[in-house]
């Protein structure tokens, strides 16, 4: 008895059709595809995150540096201003206002 085995591999080209063909060939690509995939999140999965949080704390350090040093220049703003119009009312009123501090 001559049967070819159904479940024991794929049927040779000349018994399947071009449109069985091409889907059999886009199952191949997909295939490889995702064992490309799974070892790529293999690879991620075993790296260790202690650069990426090592690189996240700096980049905190930096952020809160750069917050700092904007809030004090924005006060050094608002304060040069109060400065600026305490001098500007304190021309001609002679209430004191440049004395204040």
């Amino acid at each position: 008895m001559e049967q070819q085995p159904h479940g024991g591999g794929l049927l040779s080209p000349p018994e399947l059709s071009p449109l069985e063909q091409e889907i059999l060939e886009e199952y191949e690509r997909l295939a490889t595809n995702m064992k490309t995939l799974a070892t790529l999140l293999d690879d991620l999965a075993s790296n260790p995150t202690v650069g990426i949080l090592d690189g996240l704390r700096e980049l905190e350090r930096k952020t809160s540096l750069a917050f700092t040093l904007l809030k004090a220049s924005v006060y050094s703003i608002v304060l040069q201003q109060e400065i600026d119009w305490g001098a500007g009312d304190g021309d001609g009123d002679g209430d004191g206002g440049e004395q204040e501090g």
